[in-house]
């Protein structure tokens, strides 16, 4: 069970295992408890639902099944390929995400000021 996990909510991603292998997506959920992700159009399940109301649908619905976060890998926004993912602390404090293929900045994270 992971800790932490190196994929974000809306981060580019690419499989690199598994029967989608190949595929790329956008990560829409992480479960960081059980280490795994969701990612658009990535291992689709049926699943058979009943109508809570009058109004809702019932039937098979297609939806996104989980992956584990090992198998997947960011894209590099530069090279568009797979890269791994470092971690820079910077002088005021803020951490950053760092694509280690081009060594690109992927995001800040500010640090929070004390008393806030």
């Amino acid at each position: 069970m992971a800790k932490s996990i190196h994929v974000k909510n809306g981060d580019e991603v690419i499989v690199i295992s598994g029967k989608d292998k190949g595929a790329k997506g956008k990560v829409i959920g992480v479960d960081v408890k059980k280490g795994r992700v969701f990612v658009e159009g990535v291992n689709m399940v049926t699943k058979h639902q009943k109508a809570r109301t009058q109004g809702a649908p019932s039937g098979r619905i297609e939806r996104e099944g989980s992956i584990d976060a090992s198998n997947v890998m960011l894209v590099d926004a530069k090279t568009g390929k797979p890269t791994r993912v470092g971690y820079r602390v910077n002088e005021d404090g803020s951490k950053s995400r760092i694509a280690k293929r081009s060594g690109e900045v992927i995001d800040t994270v500010s640090k929070a000021k004390k008393g806030e």
